[in-house]
């Protein structure tokens, strides 16, 4: 009687589809982790980031403040008190309302907020392909 010469050691190709389909899955499954471990790090990053710009900020708002106290000072020199807190407040206020003025312009430039130019490119898209 003849013997079928089938590789019983390796499971056939049932068994490659097999081990293939599980070092698919475990291929997954490691870029899933890697991808877990990168976000991780670079949300830490991140935090560490947004922290230490904050505190910039927080002693950058010292130092504008204390900037502006040496100008009143200065003026404080050769002018009344009152007068030089007065000139420095007004200065502020100045600069208060241009900056706010500016903020309203790229508002209304900026508003309503849609992508015109996306939606215009979208249309002839659309409608080159009906044609």
């Amino acid at each position: 009687m003849p013997t079928r010469t089938t590789d019983r050691g390796n499971g056939g190709l049932g068994g490659a589809v097999k081990q293939v389909a599980e070092h698919a899955s475990g291929i997954a499954r490691l870029e899933v982790e890697l991808a877990a471990l990168e976000l991780k790090q670079k949300v830490a990053a991140l935090g560490i980031g947004i922290g230490l710009a904050v505190g910039g900020a927080v002693f950058g708002l010292f130092m504008l403040g204390f900037g502006l106290a040496t100008i009143a000072a200065v003026l404080d020199t050769f002018l009344s008190t009152w007068l030089a807190l007065l000139i420095v407040t007004v200065a502020l206020g100045v600069l208060a309302g241009l900056l706010v003025l500016l903020g309203l312009g790229k508002i209304r430039k900026g508003s309503p907020p849609v992508p015109e130019q996306a939606i215009r490119e979208a249309k002839l898209t659309t409608g080159a392909l009906k044609s």
